[in-house]
């Protein structure tokens, strides 16, 4: 038991340093804006999202879920829009690359599969963009460029500390939390077993897809090691997998719930991200990949 709780501990503690590097430039970068771009600075960079999905889609493609924990937090400062971050969501790969690696799946098919999630991630958020936009113009409101005081959320004070000293915190709240999420999560799905999460996303026309999206909500990297693992063990549908894959944003999602502070807009982006995730695996599933 004790061996368990020390590999579990080691293992999180691997993840979340995997994570400091992306936290801390995204916090500095949002630092420098808040601190030294003027006001026409910030609300060019808040509006400046017409090509956002697509730098996000190829961005959020590379096997690293910091990238889904760096766009939650640009969400929540304002500094990119709602497209971009389900862009980066829907293709985030997390752990699938290098297991397909280590299994020696074909070039060609882990291609496959991660151009079909840059390409699903550029088009839902271009979609997602332009229905924001025509909401907003159908309310006749405009929105506030302003980009969001991460001091402010935080209640820190830590705006006299300087942009660098003001990340540095910043970044090491943000890991804790990250931290003790994914700690806690670990230790679930230990004592559940993955063997249980397996049973739920065996091979199921139509509730594969929408339980494999469930499970991808899991905002740990667990949840993509299972579905890609029930993939290559022919447990899973491609559509399924893809379904899994797509929602996995990693812990983005935890990050999200915790920096952005519309709580109800929150969950109105993991139910569209869910509903992405569902819709094109059926869709795959259908077209017979």
């Amino acid at each position: 038991m004790l061996d368990t709780i020390l590999d579990i501990l080691l293992d999180v503690l691997k993840d979340t340093a995997k994570l400091i590097p992306f936290l801390f430039l995204t916090y500095l970068a949002m630092e420098y804006v808040e601190h030294k771009a003027g006001e026409k600075a910030k609300a060019r960079i808040a509006g400046s999202g017409k090509f956002g999905p697509a730098a996000g889609a190829l961005l959020g493609a590379f096997p690293q879920c910091g990238f889904s924990a760096a766009a939650s937090n640009l969400y929540a400062g304002r500094i990119i829009t709602v497209g971009t971050l389900m862009a980066v969501y829907l293709s985030t790969s997390d752990e699938m690359l290098p297991i397909f690696l280590s299994e020696q799946v074909p070039v060609t098919e882990i291609l496959k599969i991660l151009g079909l999630k840059i390409v699903i991630g550029m088009f839902a958020g271009f979609l997602l963009d332009f229905a924001a936009r025509i909401l907003v113009k159908s309310r006749n409101h405009k929105p506030d460029p302003e980009v969001h005081s991460i001091c402010e959320h935080d209640h820190c004070n830590c705006e006299e500390e300087g942009i660098l000293k003001s990340a540095i915190h910043h970044t090491l709240q943000i890991t804790l939390f990250i931290f003790l999420v994914s700690l806690v999560l670990d230790f679930i799905i230990e004592f559940i077993g993955n063997d249980a999460l397996a049973n739920f996303i065996t091979n199921k026309p139509v509730i594969g897809e929408l339980v494999a999206g469930l499970i991808g909500l899991i905002p740990n990297c667990a949840a993509s090691v299972v579905i890609t693992q029930l993939y290559l063990e022919g447990a899973l549908s491609f559509g399924a997998m893809m379904s899994g894959l797509l929602v996995g944003a990693g812990i983005g999602i935890a990050v999200l719930l915790r920096m952005n502070k519309d709580i109800k807009k929150n969950f109105q982006i993991i139910a569209i991200l869910y509903g992405y995730g569902v819709i094109f695996g059926i869709i795959i599933e259908l077209l017979g990949r």
